[in-house]
């Protein structure tokens, strides 16, 4: 089964991703024009602030098998595609009720009016759909194409997962000394890099001017 995976120790809260998914969502799918139209597009993907600086974890619907809110759901308005393995929401029939977001376990679905829905003002249940249109042309999810430092990955679940746990397992035997394995890489190293450098010639250009 192929799915979106998140790796929220690469994530930096840039929240390209969010720009990506309500783009994508609008009836334009314009950058530009998107957003002037009313009402506006709505992302279904949700960075939340880390911690600490340059750490975030970009929430999103986990498709569940059997979902909570498909079984809540008075009107029949949620329903599984078992092909794509992906949660679907149909706005002409969701009442907005909340009783999908009473139940939802990682609190992924808000409310808002949509393009498609019953009308401009009438807010509906917003979910990630799992961009079923783009991943039934062979395309990545709008999301996961947006994000640059791999924080979202899309693939075959189990592999996923055992990429994850090698990437886990190197950390923990060099943290303990027994192997170099390979760690995890820091998402802003090259931006790291380049503020080294740089620190590195002003150094250089004043110790020069200093012995002139």
């Amino acid at each position: 089964m192929r799915s979106v995976f998140v790796n929220p120790e690469r994530c930096i809260g840039c929240r390209q991703c969010e720009i990506a998914c309500a783009i994508e969502h609008s009836l334009s799918q314009d950058p530009i024009s998107a957003f002037l139209e009313t009402p506006v597009p709505r992302t279904r993907v949700h960075v939340a602030p880390g911690p600490e600086a340059t750490t975030a974890f970009p929430n999103r619907c986990r498709h569940c098998d059997p979902a909570p809110c498909q079984q809540v759901c008075p009107t029949g308005a949620i329903t599984r595609d078992d092909v794509l393995g992906v949660v679907l929401v149909d706005p002409g029939r969701c009442i907005g009720c909340a009783m999908c977001a009473v139940v939802c376990p990682f609190d992924v679905i808000t409310f808002h009016p949509l393009a498609t829905g019953p009308g401009a003002q009438t807010a509906v249940a917003v979910k990630c759909d799992g961009c079923e249109a783009r991943v039934s042309r062979g395309e990545k999810p709008a999301c996961v194409e947006a994000c640059k430092v791999d924080a979202l990955v899309f693939g075959e679940l189990n592999e996923l997962l055992a990429e994850a746990r090698l990437g886990e397992t190197g950390a923990v035997l060099a943290a303990a000394g027994a192997t170099s394995a390979r760690m995890i890489p820091d998402p802003l190293l090259a931006w790291h890099g380049f503020g080294r450098a740089n620190t590195e010639l002003a150094d250089h250009a004043a110790a020069q001017g200093g012995t002139r």
